[in-house]
């Protein structure tokens, strides 16, 4: 058996693949097609102009689903580790609401392309990268919380630095973004494909987008960590029957009919 094969590991290893092969495929695209600069242009502006808008939205929508899956096992494992730990639950609990609402971003920012409604799309990124980035920290202190029992120290140390990277990528990005549409370098920023480097603002244009695509995959190496994690678990669901047949009949129910659908344990 492969390492990926090895209880639900093959959900953090094919978001991380699936994300970064959609950044990917949608650059090369883009830049294939001289729809944007090759030297490292905006994730979303790879993502702009058709075909690879398709392209880029239908892959980042299948993250979406991928996404919250692997969030949802991580809040199954840890729940069944420590079942009477109230502070660690609540964590968990608030990780998994988090960890939707970046997904959901993410959705946002698959369907609403930056160039045609800046402020939805912008909206979904802040959910994505910002509310994300307190998913991570809430992960991180769980680590924290739950090693050396659970966690080995070196989980921990990985998830917190991992986590601080990408804070250090938001600020990056933060402070250039507000620099840069600052109106200091002109107007209609947003869009704007093309760059020449001796155009007034490209320095902190390209320290921008430097900073978000470190970002972006400072996300995937977060979901990286949970790999050896999900080797030991799996999950089973129960369907109970409530009857025999499927037709309306009264006599038909029978409230103990039950049968495993996917048999497993943690």
């Amino acid at each position: 058996m492969w390492w990926f094969q090895q209880g639900l590991s093959f959900l953090p290893v094919a978001l991380v693949v699936w994300s970064a092969a959609s950044f990917v495929f949608s650059y090369i695209t883009a830049i294939v097609l001289h729809h944007v600069d090759p030297l490292v242009p905006y994730i979303s502006d790879t993502g702009t102009i058709p075909p690879e808008r398709c392209l880029f939205g239908i892959m980042l929508n299948v993250s979406t689903f991928l996404g919250m899956a692997t969030m949802y096992v991580r809040y199954k494992q840890v729940s069944a580790l420590s079942p009477e730990k109230p502070k660690i639950l609540r964590l968990n609990k608030l990780g998994l609401t988090l960890g939707w609402m970046s997904c959901f971003g993410l959705c946002i920012i698959a369907n609403f392309q930056k160039c045609i409604l800046y402020y939805i799309h912008v909206l979904g990124a802040c959910l994505t990268f910002g509310v994300g980035s307190i998913y991570m920290l809430v992960q991180t202190v769980l680590s924290y919380l739950m090693q050396p029992e659970f966690h080995s120290k070196e989980i921990f140390w990985a998830r917190l630095a991992v986590f601080l990277w990408s804070c250090s990528s938001i600020l990056s990005m933060f402070v250039s973004s507000v620099v840069l549409y600052s109106g200091l370098y002109g107007q209609n920023l947003v869009q704007k494909l093309h760059w020449n480097p001796q155009e007034r603002g490209y320095t902190p244009h390209m320290i921008s987008t430097v900073s978000e695509w470190s970002l972006a995959f400072s996300f995937l190496s977060f979901f990286l960590t949970y790999i050896r994690d999900f080797q030991k678990i799996s999950l089973r669901a129960v369907v109970s029957l409530q009857g025999q047949t499927l037709y309306e009949s009264p006599g038909s129910f029978r409230a103990e009919d039950q049968a495993l659908l996917i048999a497993g344990s943690i």
